[in-house]
């Protein structure tokens, strides 16, 4: 994939060269620091629009409690620092199971009492449906140990979920097939016509979800499984795989466009990194994990990573979002933020567990995204010091924002 990207300024060797050697080196630091790893989820949510009886039977679908006698005592008190004996542990569980099932080893005080943030009520300018972290079915879950890779989840129950998402909440005429169908062929010439013609805003979320697919879809061709044995699994590329949904000629042209939207996804989710600089540059905001050293260090490393992607060149113009009549624009926002709200509902439909966590902390990103980028007048206000009661992120929301971008 190479040249321009449309509805943008920008070119794909731009984007890959600022990544590659400039960004993702720091960004991968920051995903590794405690504060990053650890993301609350609630996988036991029952599928809001059917009937779901269709779980995932396979090993690496699963989310297996770790059993631990010790909870480390960093975690115990809200600081979500592992302690040394807790990191051989975590990595005999990890050998155990393989890296097959979830580490959700903490205790229920553990869980209970692990940081007691501030709750900020922001329903109206949310664009997922966020899990009640305080449910008793709400867990941590050390993303490192969990890595997002083919499960062996597929078939119609994986495509369900894809279809929905697309039939349903992506602005479509009824006319126009899924990007999937399984008769593959024809559907791709109506959607690549219907999407030229509809308005940038429309178009732009159907890019978006190209995009978040796409890049679903690389992580489980680069995270195979190749060998399955009693004695051990193997994961790796799997070349046929990416060719068989990203070849130009397998995908009759389709493939590259799907790259590409994944790039425009990287662009939005990078500009918002760039516009959310004031709320974490304030002296009072702390990447709280209990490790003072560590956890100032971090901050440093975040706020590097927020300067360099407000030096990014060429980022993506969203005044050019929602720019006409104000109150078609009012109205076409809201349909825009329920669409997606409705998109992070069907995660809660994901039969496989370990797809359903990276599925939901992904969305749960991009909702975060989009929300910053509808909040810039608010942001733009934020108090250097005291609360930012007009604009608020959860812990939940930077974790996932951070993670998705690293995704």
């Amino acid at each position: 994939v190479t040249g321009y990207l449309d509805d943008c300024t920008c070119d794909v060797e731009t984007i890959d060269a600022f990544n590659n050697y400039k960004l993702f080196p720091r960004l991968n630091e920051l995903l590794e620091s405690d504060y990053f790893r650890y993301y609350k989820v609630n996988l036991q949510k029952p599928c809001p629009f059917w009937d779901d009886n269709s779980h995932c039977g396979m090993r690496d679908c699963a989310v297996q409690p770790c059993p631990s006698d010790e909870v480390p005592d960093g975690i115990r008190s809200g600081s979500y620092k592992y302690s040394e004996e807790a990191n051989n542990l975590a990595e005999e569980c990890e050998e155990a199971k393989r890296l097959g099932a979830v580490d959700d080893s903490l205790s229920k005080e553990t869980r209970e009492a692990v940081l007691q943030w501030a709750q900020h009520d922001d329903s109206s300018d949310s664009f997922c449906e966020a899990d009640d972290i305080h449910s008793p079915d709400a867990e941590y879950v050390d993303l490192l140990l969990n890595p997002e890779r083919y499960t062996g989840y597929k078939g119609p129950d994986a495509w369900k979920i894809w279809n929905s998402i697309y039939e349903e909440n992506c602005f479509k005429p009824q006319n126009v097939k899924r990007p999937l169908a399984s008769g593959r062929g024809e559907s791709f010439i109506y959607l690549t016509k219907w999407v030229s013609r509809v308005c940038v805003e429309k178009r732009a979320f159907y890019r978006l979800i190209s995009g978040l697919h796409a890049s679903i879809n690389i992580h489980l061709s680069a995270r195979y499984l190749l060998q399955d044995t009693w004695s051990e699994k193997k994961w790796g590329p799997n070349v046929t795989e990416f060719q068989q949904r990203f070849d130009e000629v397998l995908t009759r042209g389709e493939g590259p466009r799907r790259l590409k939207n994944l790039y425009f996804l990287y662009l939005i989710e990078l500009r918002a990194l760039s516009k959310v600089l004031p709320f974490f540059e304030r002296p009072g905001f702390q990447l709280y994990t209990g490790n003072e050293s560590q956890d100032a260090e971090m901050k440093h490393l975040l706020l590097e990573i927020l300067h360099l992607a407000k030096s990014f060149p060429l980022h993506f113009d969203e005044n050019s979002f929602f720019a006409g009549d104000k109150k078609e624009a009012a109205k076409l926002k809201e349909e825009f933020r329920l669409h997606f709200k409705n998109i992070s509902k069907i995660m809660d439909c994901v039969g496989c567990f370990k797809c359903r966590l990276w599925g939901k902390l992904q969305t749960q990103g991009l909702g975060t995204a989009l929300k910053i980028l509808f909040s810039e007048n608010l942001i733009e206000k934020i108090p250097e010091s005291g609360p930012s009661y007009g604009f608020q992120l959860t812990r939940q929301e930077i974790v996932a924002l951070f993670n998705a971008f690293g995704r």
